[in-house]
């Protein structure tokens, strides 16, 4: 039996790790078997965290902080959670390889998922030209043209990133002005390779056995065409992972996971969350460590809470009644 469990392996879920090892909670952090470390173990170099003026590499960043919440008496488990029961006293994660794992309290911190564009090739084509990761399959398009589809900055760090490798990278947008901030802009407008294809959004994902093209269709006129590519890097945002507790806490009406003012407690008492799966705004490394810092404080003061007989204070969380479950996810306009 432990006192937290924290689900996920991302910024939030190792900041909340150290802080709740340091309070001497000896949390055990089952981070995922094929995706451990979130989202930044596809970033290049990250400049923007407090503390490396001279920006560090995504996978770094998270390699220090795995062993800075090792180095305070975390337990690091690879493996996947197949489901959770949260409703009860103690709380029970069930995983992948069948061991079931009891805790006083529940961090969840599973990020986010990238979004896809929802068409049949893209589907049929993952994996053979058809990508996610830029950092993870750039390598392959070597003197390629390929395509970026997406207007964030997520879209131009990767376009900027491929252009080390392709011949040509397209950006797919579907709008005539992007949402990337003005320094990613910028950085994009500059690069000789990346060529803006303004007012254009993809019908379809071209190709037998691998990707050969792109079917655009233009948003003003309805008109479409063929763009030659051998490869297409998807950058349309990414949507909260929330299956695991479908039907267990209240979601937001963006699909996010439901937390009382600005505390990380969820629906449930004893149930916490924080990074992106509560955050459908600021998405970035160093919110998603804050709330992880919430989280941790919360679980101290939810443990501190306990009585003799094991009943739980009041969680404030209850108090708005039965949760809502399988919130609708906000239109995806990023594309």
């Amino acid at each position: 039996m432990r006192q937290v469990i924290i689900i996920g392996s991302g910024p939030a879920g190792f900041t909340a790790a150290i802080y709740a090892a340091r309070a001497n909670l000896a949390p055990l952090l089952i981070a995922s078997s094929v995706e451990a470390g979130g989202e930044l173990m596809n970033t290049t170099e990250v400049e923007n965290f407090p503390g490396f003026p001279e920006g560090i590499m995504g996978p770094d960043l998270m390699a220090k902080m795995q062993e800075q919440a090792e180095k305070f008496g975390t337990e690091v488990l690879y493996d996947d959670v197949t489901s959770l029961e949260l409703a009860g006293r103690v709380k029970r994660v069930t995983l992948g390889s069948g061991a079931v794992h009891e805790a006083d309290a529940i961090v969840f911190a599973t990020g986010s998922a990238p979004r896809k564009m929802g068409i049949e090739g893209e589907q049929r084509l993952s994996g053979h030209g058809v990508s996610y990761c830029a950092t993870c399959d750039g390598f392959f398009f070597r003197e390629q043209a390929i395509a970026v589809v997406g207007g964030g900055d997520s879209a131009m760090e990767e376009a900027t990133f491929l252009t080390k490798f392709a011949s040509k990278v397209y950006v797919i947008h579907r709008r005539d002005e992007l949402r990337a901030s003005k320094i990613m802009q910028e950085r994009a407008f500059a690069n000789e390779k990346i060529e803006f294809v303004w007012n254009s959004e993809v019908a379809d994902v071209l190709g037998g056995d691998a990707v050969t093209g792109l079917l655009l269709r233009d948003t003003v006129d309805g008109s479409t065409r063929e763009l030659p590519v051998t490869g297409v890097f998807v950058a349309i945002g990414n949507d909260p992972r929330t299956h695991l507790v479908h039907d267990q806490l209240r979601l937001t009406e963006h699909g996010t996971v439901w937390v009382d003012g600005r505390s990380s407690r969820t629906s449930l008492p004893g149930v916490f969350a924080a990074g992106d799966v509560i955050d459908p705004t600021y998405r970035q490394a160093v919110t998603a460590a804050g709330s992880g810092t919430a989280a941790a404080l919360d679980v101290e003061h939810y443990l501190a809470s306990l009585g003799d007989a094991g009943a739980p204070a009041p969680d404030a969380a209850e108090i708005d009644g039965p949760p809502e479950t399988d919130a609708d996810a906000v239109e995806n306009d990023a594309a």
